[in-house]
């Protein structure tokens, strides 16, 4: 995604949150490969626990489980009061979503 995405759209103002998770039994903290997104807009996340993962796939999505490989995207004018929103898009996983998300930040910046 950082080649197709990021580098077509260097602006400041967009940020990204990786939240790296532990699905997979040879997933850990000391195993990612944040070399993937080495943008320096991306800020990357461990989360062990799932805690985001499941807070997201409920608050976000709806449904009691684990949001993961997927994307939520937020415009400029979003808020955090209980839930992040407005919602401008979202889709999984990331990869085979990558068509949808580029129209959708396309759409968001104008271009």
């Amino acid at each position: 995604m950082q080649t197709q995405l990021l580098t077509e759209y260097p602006s400041d103002q967009i940020s990204i949150y990786a939240i790296w998770l532990r699905m997979l039994a040879r997933d850990s903290s000391d195993e990612w490969d944040a070399s993937i997104m080495t943008d320096a807009r991306v800020k990357h996340f461990w989360d062990g626990g799932l805690e985001t993962a499941r807070w997201f796939a409920k608050e976000v999505d709806g449904y009691d489980g684990t949001a993961w490989d997927v994307y939520y995207l937020y415009g400029p004018d979003a808020t955090w009061e209980n839930v992040p929103a407005p919602l401008v898009g979202s889709g999984g996983t990331i990869i085979r979503e990558r068509e949808k998300l580029e129209i959708e930040v396309r759409a968001l910046i104008g271009k």
